[in-house]
C-alpha cells in the first residue's frame, strides 16, 4: 500500500509495568487503517501504572517508540498514551432538556451537550473522557441521531472517565521528557474495549478483564458505553513472584517457567512430567555445580505438576476478586453476560477454562482485530490495549468538553461508543483539568 496515500498517521503509546509498546497506525485516503511498524522493550520506572523513576521511565519510552519508528519509516512527534492507573472511575451522567413536541434541530444538539459538559463534577480529578453515548427521545434509549425528530424532551448519557491528576500528569510528563507531544490521554479499558470488544457486545453487555503485570482492571460495558470499572492490584507479575518465591529462583527464570510451561490447567500427566527450570544460558554447570531449585532433581528439574499448583492458587485468588468486583457492578445473574480476557496475562495457557468453571459465567480470550501490517507478535492479548489506542485515535470520539469550537464536522450515524458528531478536538483545553 502506498505510503503517498496515506491521509493521516497516528502514533500509541502503552506504558505498562512489564512492557513499553509503540505502534504507528496510517490511515489511507479511502479510510483503510493499516499498521506501519510497532516495537516494544522491557518497562522502566513503571509500577502499577504509576511513574516511579522518571528518567528511566522517559528512556524506556523514548527506545520503545524509536524501534517502531524504525519498523515504520517514519517519524511521529505525537502520540496517544494509555493510563492504567491514577484511581482510574467510571461514571455515567443523565441529561434532559425540554423540545416541547418540535423538530429537533442541530442548535438544540448542542444546547443538550452545553448542558451536560456544565453538569460534570470532577470533584478535584482529572477527566479523561467526558462522551456522549446515546441520546434518548422522551425517556426512550438508543436514538443515535436525533435530528429531525420530534420529542417533548431530548435527553443523552455522557461516559465520563476520572482520574487522579498528578498520576497522569507524571505519565504525560515522562512522554513530554522523550521529546513527543502528548495528543491525548486514554483509560486503557475504554482502548482495549475498541480491540477487543464488538459493536454489538459493548451494546448488549459485556465484561472486560485486563489482566497487566501489576494491575488487572475489571469494566463492564452495556448500552455502548462503560458503565463501571474496578481496579484490582494484582496481576500476572504476582504469579511470576509466587514461583520465584516457592521455588527460590530468579524472577526471570519464574517468567519463563510461567510462560513456557505454565498452565491454569492440571493434566494427569503433570505429576510425570519433569521440567528445566533453568534455561541454555543461565549459567547453570553439567557438574551440578550452579544454583539448585528448591525441590528440584539432580538435573534441576521440577515436576510439572507443582509449577500448575502455584500458578493455580495465585489465580483462585485473582478470580475470586474479579468474582467480587462483577458483582459491586452488578454483572451476575440475569444480567450477567460474557467474560472477556485480555493484557499479558490472558495469554497464560488454560487461562480461560480456568476462569469459566471460576466465575461461572463463558469466557473467551480477547485480541487486537485483524490489522494489515500487524506483525504476528503484536496480535496477541498483550498488545491489544496498543492496537485499541490507534483505533480509538482513528475513530476520533466527540468529547463534549470541546464544544464550543466553530469548526465541527457532522459524521452522519454513531458507531459504538463514539457519537453522531465529531468536532474538533481541542485537547490542550483538558488542561485547565489537571
Amino acid at each position: 500500500m502506498s505510503r503517498a496515500r496515506l491521509a493521516k498517521v497516528f502514533g500509541a503509546v502503552n506504558i505498562g509495568s512489564f512492557r513499553i509498546s509503540a505502534m504507528i497506525m496510517g490511515e489511507t485516503e479511502t479510510g483503510d487503517l493499516i499498521v506501519l511498524g510497532s516495537g516494544h522493550r522491557a518497562s522502566q520506572g513503571i509500577k502499577r501504572g504509576y511513574v516511579t523513576d522518571m528518567k528511566a521511565a522517559t528512556y524506556a519510552i523514548r527506545d520503545a517508540v524509536e524501534r517502531a519508528e524504525k519498523n515504520a519509516g517514519q517519524s511521529v512527534q505525537s502520540v496517544w498514551i494509555a493510563c492504567a492507573g491514577a484511581g482510574l472511575k467510571s461514571r455515567v451522567s443523565k441529561v434532559e432538556i425540554e423540545i416541547g413536541g418540535r423538530r429537533i434541530e442541530e442548535d438544540d444538539v448542542e444546547h443538550l451537550l452545553v448542558a451536560a459538559r456544565d453538569m460534570i463534577q470532577p470533584d478535584g480529578r482529572t477527566v479523561l473522557h467526558a462522551q456522549p453515548a446515546h441520546y434518548t427521545l422522551d425517556g426512550a434509549h438508543g436514538v443515535a441521531n436525533p435530528r429531525n425528530l420530534h420529542a417533548e424532551r431530548l435527553g443523552v448519557d455522557v461516559h465520563v472517565m476520572l482520574a487522579d491528576g498528578a498520576p497522569v500528569r507524571n505519565l504525560m510528563e515522562a512522554v513530554q521528557s522523550a521529546h513527543l507531544e502528548v495528543e491525548g490521554v486514554v483509560a486503557a479499558p475504554l482502548a482495549s474495549g475498541y480491540a477487543c470488544l464488538s459493536l454489538e457486545e459493548r451494546e448488549l453487555g459485556v465484561a472486560l478483564v485486563e489482566i497487566g503485570s501489576d494491575v488487572t482492571n475489571v469494566s463492564v460495558f452495556a448500552g455502548g458505553m462503560l458503565l463501571g470499572l474496578r481496579a484490582i492490584a494484582m496481576g500476572s507479575g504476582d504469579i511470576t513472584d509466587a514461583i520465584a518465591s516457592a521455588f527460590g529462583i530468579r524472577r526471570f527464570q519464574a517468567e519463563r517457567l510461567k510462560c513456557v510451561s505454565g498452565s491454569a490447567i492440571a493434566s494427569p500427566s503433570d505429576h510425570r512430567e519433569m521440567i528445566p527450570v533453568n534455561g541454555p544460558n543461565d549459567g547453570w554447570d553439567e557438574d551440578g555445580s550452579g544454583p539448585v531449585a528448591r525441590g528440584a532433581d539432580e538435573k534441576n528439574r521440577i515436576p510439572r505438576a507443582e509449577l500448575v499448583s502455584v500458578v493455580t492458587q495465585q489465580l483462585s485468588q485473582l478470580t475470586r476478586e474479579v468474582g467480587k468486583s462483577l458483582k459491586e457492578m452488578g454483572f451476575v445473574g440475569s444480567r450477567a453476560g460474557q467474560v472477556v480476557l485480555t493484557g499479558g496475562g490472558a495469554e497464560l495457557a488454560g487461562l480461560a477454562e480456568f476462569t469459566q468453571s471460576a466465575l461461572g459465567m463463558p469466557v473467551r480470550v480477547g485480541r487486537a482485530p485483524s490489522l494489515t501490517g500487524l506483525p504476528e507478535a503484536h496480535s496477541t492479548p498483550g498488545f491489544a490495549t496498543l492496537a485499541g489506542l490507534c483505533l480509538y485515535a482513528a475513530d476520533d470520539p466527540i468529547d463534549i468538553r470541546a464544544i464550543g469550537a466553530r469548526h465541527r464536522e457532522y459524521r452522519g450515524s454513531a458507531t459504538g461508543l463514539a457519537s453522531t458528531f465529531s468536532f474538533t478536538r481541542l485537547f490542550r483545553a483538558m488542561k485547565e483539568y489537571f
